[in-house]
């Protein structure tokens, strides 16, 4: 195809709007859409709901398989097309622009029953794609329904208010007063709950209020992040874990595979929720260019869900073990009761009570000093030797992967701020065999089981056995002690890179 014939489709090519307006390419609807049984297009009563609309690109989609599925029923291309746009899409938009945005894509006009509309079936300048503007409910500065934040979010009528409709009725049904047989979307996944950059995930509220409606089928595309972490989602978790009425799964381990452009951690899925059919799921896990799967599973075999079947046959080998967990020896969170911004020490030591006290500024890691009397929480831990990791590390998908930042051993006494969690232990030889242990590609594949995010909290480390603390520890000695097979350790060198003595 020549340059001059090259004709793009203008929604694979429109620019997102906002964090919470990620606008869907049609090649990925239309994977979403192929999870849906085929007789559903041959279908004139089937009815189809996107809650989450910004570009209408599901509906036109839709209406595309539609049109040609019910040709032979309704012949008249001018009647059959009517007829789809007036009794089976429906649409919520999320905002007042994107609910124009939707019409044209749909009908081919903002307004539903303007001069060029392909649909003459409407009266109402909405049609079957509505925006309702809807006010959040302010209880202590935070809406209840959705966590935004009363500064960020109580605007004027002549502001957007992020208030989506879907998710902030008690009854979503009485929206269009009728069922749904089919509900798809690509929902808003974060709100800003505190006028900052800290923002809190919605997307689940939208998944939850769905099932709410008992469609026939349900298919949303979400951030991954739910699987094992997550701000506020372990419910969420818990439910979408145990629902074996979720059949299909295609996760995706980089969002930008499907978003180009789009950077958010911790990659991007969707799901095919069948009502009427329970089972176990068919996951397909895609890396780049390899997938694997679909592998038929039980999603709730573990509190997380392991996002590899690869992963998770190593995983069984060595949880068969029975071992203690590394977590027994490990800190909680803010241990001695200091954020990472805490600043009530001095530079020097000044007096013999004086403890070291780890933090860190700028990415720089230093040291400062407090004195031991000013320790009011886990004081008990002060004169252990400890192995220090940051709690936070991003790679945004990378592979292989370091997973963690660099360890490094503090002597005793020691404190630290929230910046590093920390495993204690009672010698300065242990604590070296002990961080030889997390430098290992294998310690750190084990951590990467349940690090979705760039923040290893201290659960994260629960699969991770202990191990006799008298030797250097090495991944060959540890492959040959779990059992593991040359297919095993090629798995687990493809994502995890070595860690150097550099990073220190």
């Amino acid at each position: 195809m020549s340059e001059n014939n090259y004709n793009p489709d203008v929604l694979s090519c429109i620019a997102n709007l906002s964090s919470d307006e990620v606008f869907t390419p049609p090649e990925l609807v239309n994977r979403i859409l192929d999870l849906l049984p085929e007789r559903l297009w041959s279908d004139k009563k089937t009815t189809f709901l996107d809650p989450g609309c910004k570009s209408g690109v599901f509906l036109r989609e839709i209406a595309k398989r539609l049109e040609k599925g019910l040709e032979k029923q309704i012949p008249n291309r001018h009647k059959r097309m009517n007829h789809i746009f007036r009794n089976q899409l429906f649409g919520l938009a999320i905002t007042e622009l994107t609910a124009f945005l939707s019409r044209r894509s749909v009908y081919c006009s903002k307004t539903a029953n303007g001069k060029y509309s392909v649909c003459e079936a409407f009266e109402d300048p909405q049609g079957n794609i509505h925006f309702g503007r809807v006010e959040h409910i302010w209880e202590n500065d935070r809406c209840v329904v959705c966590g935004a934040s009363k500064g960020a979010y109580d605007r004027g009528k002549e502001l957007e208010s992020h208030a989506y409709q879907f998710i902030h009725t008690e009854s979503p049904e009485e929206v269009f007063k009728m069922k749904f047989d089919v509900i798809v979307s690509n929902p808003p996944y974060q709100i800003g709950s505190d006028g900052s950059t800290r923002d809190i995930p919605i997307y689940n509220k939208f998944v939850e209020q769905a099932k709410k409606l008992n469609p026939r089928y349900l298919s949303m595309i979400i951030p991954s992040r739910w699987m094992a972490s997550g701000l506020g989602l372990s419910e969420f978790r818990r439910a979408m874990l145990g629902d074996r009425r979720i059949r299909k799964l295609v996760d995706y381990e980089r969002m930008d595979e499907v978003f180009p452009g789009v950077d958010f951690e911790g990659g991007v899925c969707f799901f095919l929720w069948d009502r009427d059919n329970e089972g176990d799921c068919d996951v397909t896990t895609i890396s780049g260019d390899e997938a694997v799967g679909p592998v038929a599973r039980n999603l709730n075999e573990f509190d997380v869900f392991v996002r590899d079947i690869r992963a998770l046959k190593i995983l069984r080998k060595v949880l068969r073990a029975g071992e203690a967990s590394i977590t027994d020896i490990l800190s909680v969170d803010k241990e001695f009761g200091w954020t990472s911004n805490f600043d009530g020490f001095h530079k020097n030591k000044q007096e013999p009570n004086d403890v070291a006290l780890h933090y860190n500024r700028k990415g720089k890691r230093l040291i400062g000093w407090i004195n031991r009397k000013d320790v009011t929480k886990s004081a008990n831990l002060i004169d252990t030797w400890k192995v220090m990791v940051p709690q936070a590390y991003g790679e945004r998908g990378t592979r292989p992967a370091t997973v963690l930042g660099p360890s490094f051993i503090a002597g005793s006494p020691s404190v630290c701020t929230q910046t590093y969690l920390f495993f204690y232990i009672g010698s300065e030889k242990k604590a070296k065999s002990l961080n030889s242990y997390v430098r290992t590609r294998f310690f750190r594949f084990l951590v990467s089981l349940r690090k979705i995010t760039q923040h290893a909290t201290r659960s994260t480390y629960t699969w991770v056995p202990q191990q006799s603390w008298d030797r250097t520890w090495t991944d060959e000695a540890l492959y040959k002690g779990y059992g593991l097979t040359k297919e095993d350790i090629t798995f687990i060198e493809s994502r995890i890179r070595p860690m150097e003595a550099s990073d220190e």
